[in-house]
C-alpha cells in the first residue's frame, strides 16, 4: 500500500473529500479544544479505566481487540474486560435489553485512548486503513494529534498521541488547542505504509482522557473541578478542559448536543462509570471529604469511594 493509497482510503474512509474537510469533521467531534502516556499517567491524579454498558457483547469486545488492539484479559458470558502492557483499562457489561442511550443524553462523548508515541499512531492508521474502519474525522490539536472513529453500537473514541509537553503552549492557566488540518503524509512517514505491523496495542497505551456530554458546563465544572479537584486548563464554545497535574486534560465536557439534558436512564446503553486514580491516600482523602462537604451521592469502595455526577454518570476516585 503506498502512502498516497494510505492517504486516499483514510479520506474514504472518513468520509471526507479532502483533509479540510476531514480536519472540519474532527473539529466537530472535538470542538476547540508527546510527553505521551508517560506524562499523562505521571501526574497526581489520572485516568484509570472505563466500563461500558453493551447490547451485543461479542461484536463489541472484537472490535476493540481487533481495532483498537486491546488484549483480551477476562471474558464471560456477562462481561469482558480488555486492556494493554497488563494494565486493565476497559470493562464491557452485556446489557441486551439495554435501549440505546440517546446522542442528547448525558453521558460519554468519547473515550480516549493514548499512543506512547507518535510512531505508534502512524502504525495504528495504517492497520484501520488496511482494515477499512470507517473514521469520523482527524485533527491537529497543537498539543496532540488525533483520530476519531466509533465502536460498532456508537460509542465514540478517539485514538491520538501527545506531542512533547515542551510544545504546549500556556497563558494564565490556559492551553492553547486548536482542530487544525492532522498532516497525514507526515504522520505516514514514521512507517511503512506498505505493511500493516500493528498486531496489538503497545505496552503503554492508557486512556489519556474521557469526553463527556454534560447538560450545564457550570454545573459540570463545579462538581469535577470543586468536588473531585480537576484543574481548568481551557472552556470554549460550549466545553470545558480540566485536568491534574498540567495535562492538556484528563477530561473534556461539552453540551453540544446535551444542553438540558437530565438525569441518565441506567437501563440505556454507553457509560457505566470511570475511574480516576491516585497513588497518593491524602489526595484521594482529600477529594472524599471534598465530595461529602458537596453533598455528593457516595458509595464506598475496598480502594476508594463512588461519586455520581450531576446527570447520573458514576465516576470512582481511586488509589492504585
Amino acid at each position: 500500500m503506498t502512502t498516497d493509497m494510505t492517504r486516499r482510503t483514510i479520506l474514504q474512509m472518513a468520509g471526507a473529500s479532502s483533509l479540510a474537510a476531514a480536519a472540519s469533521a474532527a473539529a466537530r467531534a472535538e470542538g476547540n479544544a508527546g510527553g505521551g502516556p508517560t506524562f499523562a499517567n505521571r501526574t497526581p491524579m489520572r485516568v484509570g479505566m472505563v466500563t461500558l454498558r453493551v447490547r451485543k457483547l461479542d461484536p463489541v469486545a472484537d472490535f476493540y481487540r481487533d481495532v483498537i488492539g486491546l488484549a483480551v484479559m477476562e471474558r464471560s458470558p456477562s462481561s469482558a474486560t480488555l486492556g494493554a502492557g497488563g494494565a486493565k483499562l476497559l470493562v464491557l457489561e452485556a446489557r441486551p435489553d439495554a435501549t440505546e442511550e440517546s446522542k442528547r443524553a448525558a453521558g460519554l462523548y468519547h473515550t480516549a485512548f493514548l499512543m506512547p508515541t507518535r510512531k505508534d499512531l502512524a502504525r495504528w492508521l495504517v492497520h484501520a486503513a488496511s482494515h477499512r474502519v470507517p473514521l469520523s474525522g482527524f485533527a491537529d490539536h497543537l498539543v496532540s494529534e488525533s483520530v476519531y472513529l466509533d465502536d460498532p453500537e456508537g460509542n465514540g473514541i478517539e485514538v491520538y498521541a501527545d506531542r512533547d509537553p515542551s510544545q504546549w503552549q500556556w497563558s494564565e492557566g490556559s492551553v492553547k488547542m486548536a482542530s487544525d488540518e492532522l498532516n497525514i503524509p507526515d504522520l505516514l512517514s514514521l512507517t511503512n505504509t506498505r505493511v500493516a505491523d500493528y498486531a496489538k496495542a503497545p505496552d503503554g497505551l492508557r486512556v489519556g482522557h474521557m469526553h463527556l456530554r454534560v447538560g450545564d458546563l457550570a454545573e459540570a465544572e463545579r462538581f469535577y473541578h470543586g468536588t473531585v479537584g480537576l484543574d481548568p486548563t481551557r472552556r470554549r464554545n460550549g466545553a470545558a478542559f480540566l485536568s491534574s497535574g498540567r495535562y492538556h486534560h484528563h477530561l473534556g465536557m461539552n453540551v453540544w448536543q446535551s444542553q438540558g439534558a437530565g438525569q441518565r436512564d441506567d437501563a440505556t446503553t454507553g457509560l457505566a462509570w470511570f475511574s480516576l486514580v491516585t497513588e497518593k491516600q491524602e489526595l484521594l482523602a482529600a477529594q472524599e471529604e471534598r465530595l461529602r462537604k458537596g453533598g455528593a451521592k457516595l458509595t464506598a469502595l475496598a480502594d476508594g469511594v463512588e461519586a455520581v455526577d450531576p446527570w447520573g454518570t458514576r465516576v470512582r476516585l481511586l488509589r492504585v
